[in-house]
């Protein structure tokens, strides 16, 4: 699992290094906030092996001293905390005005949209659009595996199925903020579709039910003012907070 990890990380890594010199500015931007979430990766990964290294070492140092074994048999084991484990959050904010459905997850599409979390987080959306469809399927009632899943949809460019779950979204969840990302993202599949007074008033409805999601401001104006050269923000680094 690792090995696959860290090739498609590499992979992903030489796709940067090759287009960035000749990116635009908003190409730039996003390669930039992936070179981030790489670094945040590896860095994790990093400071899990360290601790193994240190855990490993006082543990081998322990096996030569037979008064040290003895006490080291009686210690509590250490909690595992692993990277699929520290992805899974739900938001904390404004849950007084969340249904059941927002918050209802089992066990296993806990599991799974954890799982597709940590695709996500690495840009590898294929395999996220896999794990979030099946957590969809298991539990469909689920409106964070939604959300993700319509997210996802939007990085792949599948503009229809993209639009199917984020219009599903907004009929069930009564959660602010995945309120106005649905309507953001709805208004930028209308922009991107030149649908463009329609795109307007989707970004408007996301501003006025949360007030808080800027970005919705931010692709209205870009409606407004520059319409030949739009600058959208679909909500997607919205999902690292949750």
């Amino acid at each position: 699992m690792f090995q696959h990890m860290f090739a498609s990380m590499n992979e992903m890594l030489d796709r940067i290094m090759d287009r960035y010199d000749d990116a635009g500015a908003q190409e730039k931007k996003q390669y930039e906030e992936q070179l981030t979430e790489l670094k945040n990766v590896s860095d994790h990964f990093v400071e899990q092996w360290l601790e193994f290294e240190e855990k490993f070492a006082e543990f081998k140092e322990r096996r030569s001293e037979p008064s040290s074994a003895q006490s080291a048999s009686t210690a509590p084991a250490p909690a595992y905390s692993g990277y699929m484990n520290a992805e899974h959050e739900l938001p904390v904010s404004g849950t007084a005005s969340c249904n059941a459905a927002d918050l209802m997850i089992s066990d296993e599409a806990a599991s799974i949209i954890s799982k597709g979390q940590g695709y996500y987080k690495l840009f590898m959306f294929p395999q996220a659009a896999t794990q979030f469809q099946s957590a969809i399927v298991l539990s469909p009632e689920c409106n964070l595996a939604r959300l993700f899943l319509g997210m996802t949809h939007m990085h792949l460019q599948n503009w229809n199925e993209a639009q199917r779950h984020f219009q599903l979204l907004i009929a069930l969840t009564d959660f602010p903020k995945w309120l106005a990302m649905g309507y953001n993202a709805l208004g930028c599949i209308q922009a991107i579709h030149l649908n463009l007074a329609q795109a307007e008033l989707l970004f408007k409805k996301a501003h006025d039910v949360c007030p808080s999601f800027t970005e919705a401001l931010s692709n209205l104006r870009s409606c407004q003012e520059t319409p030949q050269q739009l600058s959208l923000y679909f909500g997607s680094t919205e999902l690292c907070c949750l």
